[in-house]
């Protein structure tokens, strides 16, 4: 039970750091001087981070689910 409450903890905090991450290859958050500002690399970079931490949340949900 503990296992699967980490891993959303862990996955919603990988969201929000993948939502920063794009809003700062946006030119939206974030300092000028960062190599991530208005880079659209880190666009990319930052919903495929978010995607991941969607993919933690599913899993520690479906291990609640099985306990």
């Amino acid at each position: 039970m503990k296992g699967g409450k980490t891993l959303i903890v862990i996955g919603i905090i990988v969201v929000i750091f993948g939502f920063i991450f794009h809003l700062q290859g946006q030119s939206i958050v974030g300092p000028e001087s960062s190599f991530m500002y208005s880079n659209p690399d880190w666009i990319t970079y930052g919903i495929q981070i978010v995607e991941v931490g969607i993919i933690f949340c599913i899993a520690g949900i479906v291990i609640l689910k099985r306990n």
